[in-house]
């Protein structure tokens, strides 16, 4: 049997391990930090209840899954939860039409960061995707900015020059634009190494908390080729968080680096899974 409904990922992150499948569950949510093995996970979407596999992530929106017959399936971590509680398929959900309307809102917002047309139900790719923390990933309040970078104009305040005419105002040159260097990322893990910057949390339109993420500063692809890459990040996951980072520590680690700006921040690429994590003395 066919189901017409999957969304086939082109390209995906495989979790390929039961470490890395688990710590991935632990961060969305599907597990509690303190499991220690994995359950059995169910798609409920479509009038359907199918056990269902976990098999990777296209970004930090958007898991892989795979249904009884085979087929590869995309969907929000947060929709798969919402699928696992025992009462799901009767909490005000009426018909296949209601559920498929839900499944599809949660995909189209997943991939709201990406320049694929959400029309197409086509995933983003990994090399946006990172792109995005989903995240993973982003979105603004303001049309036309949709990184959040650009401040929002609150016009003249009371006691400023705001009278001031441009005859008067005095004149300053623009500082040039840098262009920015176009760096060629490789595909799959490589060996990396970065400095601990900042701990922050960015927006999830998708759960009641913000996401925790890592930002990253003299980041540097050691293996196979030297490449210098600046500033990244990473979501703060169980497994991280194992590692118990401090602001300035110096981490060498394997994972694979994509381009994924942060949500409302500057930090052009995304560290996915990082592995074999060491703190330098």
């Amino acid at each position: 049997m066919t189901y017409a409904f999957t969304i086939e990922p082109p390209e995906y992150y495989a979790l390929d391990n039961e470490p890395e499948l688990m710590a991935k569950c632990q961060e969305w949510g599907l597990i509690s930090a303190k499991a220690t093995k994995l359950k059995t996970f169910y798609y409920k979407g479509n009038g359907l209840n199918l056990p269902c596999n976990i098999l990777g992530f296209v970004d930090h929106m958007t898991a892989v899954i795979e249904l009884d017959n085979g087929q590869k399936h995309c969907i929000h971590p947060s929709y798969l939860k919402e699928m696992q509680a025992s009462g799901y398929s009767t909490r005000g959900l009426t018909g296949v039409g209601a559920e498929t309307g839900t499944e599809q809102g949660y995909t189209t917002q997943a991939h709201a960061s990406d320049e694929t047309s959400a029309q197409n139900d086509s995933p983003a790719e990994l090399v946006d995707p990172e792109d995005d923390m989903d995240g993973l990933d982003s979105f603004s309040e303001l049309k036309g900015d949709p990184d959040g970078l650009v401040e929002e104009y609150m016009g003249p305040q009371a006691g400023s020059n705001a009278n001031v005419t441009s005859e008067t105002k005095p004149k300053t040159k623009a500082a040039p634009k840098t262009k920015a260097v176009k760096i060629d990322l490789p595909e799959g893990k490589v060996k990396m190494s970065g400095v601990v910057k900042e701990f922050t949390t960015v927006p999830n339109h998708f759960s009641d908390n913000d996401d925790e993420v890592i930002i990253y500063e003299s980041v540097t692809i050691m293996e196979p080729d030297v490449i210098e890459v600046g500033e990244a990040w990473s979501s703060h996951s169980a497994t991280m968080k194992k590692q118990e980072l401090e602001v300035g520590d110096v981490l060498t680690f394997e994972a694979k680096i994509i381009k994924k700006k942060l949500t409302r921040n500057p930090v052009p690429y995304k560290i996915n899974n990082p592995s074999k994590i060491q703190k330098e003395d």
